[in-house]
């Protein structure tokens, strides 16, 4: 466990600082890339398919009708530098969706600068259900996969690692868990990957940082770090966003009142290349989010709505 201590002889300065940073990062995406005065910037974008942000006057999109032709669930995939990985994990994606369900998959090229690009538009050419969308840099894993799921169609969402160690096949099962439950709208499934084929020292700094999240959050989520997650999309976008914030979404989706399930998923070995975001980061650099994390949690606003009177007629 970590305690206080570790912070530095004025443990509460790093507290205040960590809360006031997750405060401002609250109503927006923040991205890995700073300016030099520190502050964050939004991700800007090369080729969209569709707008992220709701335009003036228009409601806002997560509650926008579906129509007989929309997607019932939006597979987000965030990428950086993948390449030898696109083709093969949007095959499995297809061979394990058939056509049961109507979906869409999301690639979003997190400021990739290999031929990631290149397989993608292949992969489109060939795969009808493939949208893509590519930030202008490399805005960091969270802000993909908030991407992602601002440009999602679906009422569902699941998201995967692009690195292929996540397995589609584990998708349906997850579907058929998430329609089968009393209350889909507020409920997360985690996949737990029971036998991780990573290395010894990524497995390691699992274990420590899940630990210790664990211990001072108290998620009951054994394996936050799985890619493999199914939500729906409004429950979401009413998460805070910040850095870093997938790590946490199990916490951040208890805090607003929802429902945390893990499911054990396949894990494979990874097919090409090498970890694009990161391995230590998972503890060290997560201590003054996780502070930020505890503060949010103890100020959440969770009003319970009794009744509402009135028609509000003009």
């Amino acid at each position: 466990m970590v305690s206080l201590a570790t912070l530095g002889p004025r443990p509460w300065l790093a507290v205040k600082s960590a809360s006031a940073r997750l405060l401002r990062q609250v109503p927006y995406v923040i991205s890995g890339s700073r300016s030099a005065a520190g502050a964050a910037r939004l991700p800007s974008f090369r080729m969209v398919t569709m707008s992220t942000q709701p335009r003036r006057g228009r409601p806002d999109s997560s509650r926008r009708k579906q129509s007989p032709s929309s997607p019932q669930l939006s597979i987000v995939v965030p990428v950086h530098n993948e390449a030898e990985n696109v083709r093969p994990l949007i095959d499995e994606i297809s061979a394990a969706m058939g056509s049961s369900t109507a979906y869409e998959i999301v690639y979003v090229d997190d400021g990739s600068t290999d031929a990631t690009p290149q397989r993608l538009r292949e992969a489109m050419a060939e795969t009808p259900p493939l949208r893509v969308i590519a930030h202008r840099g490399c805005f960091g894993q969270s802000a993909a996969i908030l991407t992602g799921v601002q440009a999602a169609r679906a009422p569902v969402i699941a998201t995967l690692d692009g690195d292929g160690q996540n397995d589609p096949a584990d998708i349906p099962q997850l579907m058929r868990i998430h329609a089968e439950s009393g209350s889909p709208e507020g409920l997360m499934l985690a996949g737990l990957r029971a036998k991780r084929r990573d290395t010894a020292v990524k497995r390691l700094s699992s274990r420590i940082a899940n630990g210790v999240r664990s211990r001072l959050l108290g998620d009951r989520t054994p394996d936050t770090g799985c890619g493999l997650k199914l939500f729906t999309r409004d429950a979401f976008l009413n998460l805070p966003r910040f850095d870093h914030m997938h790590r946490f979404l199990p916490a951040l989706m208890l805090s607003t009142g929802g429902e945390v399930r893990s499911v054990p998923v396949n894990h494979r070995p990874r097919g090409a290349g090498a970890t694009k975001y990161g391995t230590f980061d998972r503890l060290w650099v997560g201590i003054s989010d996780l502070l930020g994390v505890l503060w949010l949690r103890r100020r959440q606003l969770r009003p319970v709505v009794e009744r509402e009177y009135g028609k509000g007629e003009s």
